[in-house]
């Protein structure tokens, strides 16, 4: 990272909030769920599908928890009057994980039912590494009773390839991702090179042991060799499908399009749409620098 990529991402907190609103619209589909569905009808007209998430996590008090699952209910109603190709996906936190374990799994078996009762699916997305152990034994759990869950796996993390070895037998599914939180060395891969290895190692892994997957990246390097491993391994297309962010590489989305390939974009919507946006930015430095154009330029 670049001496002005690291004061843009440090700066960031001290950007008003109108510039980063200007530049996150983008990446989030919005505050409402109408104009989230308006955006996945969008991406459906490209021959994509998308995963919902209501933004807000961190919950830390039951009555929050309720107003989200509410949230997730009539989410996956409004999916099923419209006839999307779209599913959702959730932070156990958003739930009250952070309040009461059997109140997040009590809400979380009402979104799944409720999702089975309009046909659709539900991903468990993964959070720091403080809860990675409650939402692999929740979803663990979960999955031996309900066939419309999945989770995620974070491969910069150390303890995922044992975690491949302990999920499902039967039904396993799997969105694979690089991570983003900050964690201790003892905990996770710092080089970027080793992140890599490990998402790679992580993929072969899963997809050998049959389970279906989401393959989550816009790193080129990393979709080279997702390909390399499915061709390899003749690995059906309705065995697994590449996910994006919403607005990130969407040149490279129409290109695995084009190819055949199943394509998933997360699309992220609501009133805390600026602890996410904050968070993507810090992430990516060049789509920070959008920040500093719009701070001085007013473009």
């Amino acid at each position: 990272m670049s001496l002005f990529d690291w004061l843009i991402v440090h700066g960031l907190p001290i950007v008003p909030k109108p510039i980063v609103r200007r530049v996150a619209s983008r990446y989030v589909a919005g505050e409402t769920l109408d104009a989230a569905l308006a955006t996945v009808e969008k991406l459906a007209a490209e021959g994509a599908m998308a995963t919902l998430d209501l933004l807000g996590e961190e919950v830390r008090d039951s009555g929050r928890a309720e107003t989200n699952t509410e949230a997730y209910e009539a989410m996956l109603a409004a999916i099923a009057q419209r006839g999307l190709t779209a599913n959702v996906s959730l932070k156990l936190s958003a739930l009250g994980l952070k309040v009461d374990e059997e109140l997040c799994r009590g809400n979380l078996e009402r979104i799944l039912a409720a999702a089975r009762q309009h046909g659709n699916f539900v991903r468990i997305d993964m959070e720091d590494a403080s809860s990675t152990e409650a939402t692999l034994h929740i979803y663990r759990d979960l999955q031996a009773r309900h066939s419309n869950v999945g989770v995620v796996l974070q491969a910069y993390l150390r303890r995922t390839l044992p975690d491949i070895d302990a999920l499902p037998r039967v039904g396993a599914n799997v969105r694979i991702c690089k991570g983003i939180y900050i964690e201790r060395r003892a905990v996770a891969y710092k080089a970027y090179e080793t992140v890599r290895l490990n998402y790679l190692r992580a993929l072969e892994k899963l997809l050998a042991r049959g389970v279906y997957v989401g393959i989550a990246t816009h790193d080129d390097h990393l979709i080279c060799g997702a390909l390399a491993l499915v061709d390899r391994l003749r690995v059906p297309r309705e065995r697994y499908e590449f996910q994006m962010l919403l607005g990130v590489e969407p040149e490279l989305r129409r290109v695995l399009l084009a190819a055949g390939h199943r394509l998933r974009v997360y699309v992220p919507y609501g009133r805390d749409w600026y602890p996410y946006s904050v968070r993507r930015l810090r992430e990516n430095p060049k789509i920070a620098r959008h920040v500093a154009r719009a701070m001085f330029t007013g473009s």
